[in-house]
């Protein structure tokens, strides 16, 4: 099954947690913070005054809590709007 996202709306994959810190320390799992960057699985068509400006397979930073999570196939994603995606991560 795939997901095609309508209007300004972008489906987005987490991205992994890190699990030590840059010194080696090793995070325990209620250590670790929820991710903020993820990759863009798929883009909505936009609307008439909003244009699309992520693509397929870029990094993005988003919002803390934004979107809706989803799970399709056993895997977990994220629906929000362009309005919740901060900056593309390069």
């Amino acid at each position: 099954m795939t997901i095609k996202p309508l209007q300004d709306r972008v489906v987005i994959k987490m991205v992994e947690a890190e699990e030590t810190t840059k010194s080696g320390i090793i995070l325990a799992g209620s250590a670790k913070e929820k991710p903020q960057i993820a990759e863009v699985v798929a883009v909505g068509p936009g609307k008439t005054d909003v244009t699309m400006a992520v693509s397929v397979g870029d990094k993005v930073l988003t919002s803390k809590y934004s979107g809706t999570e989803v799970k399709v196939d056993g895997e977990e994603y994220t629906i929000l709007k362009m309005d919740d995606i901060l900056a593309v991560v390069g």
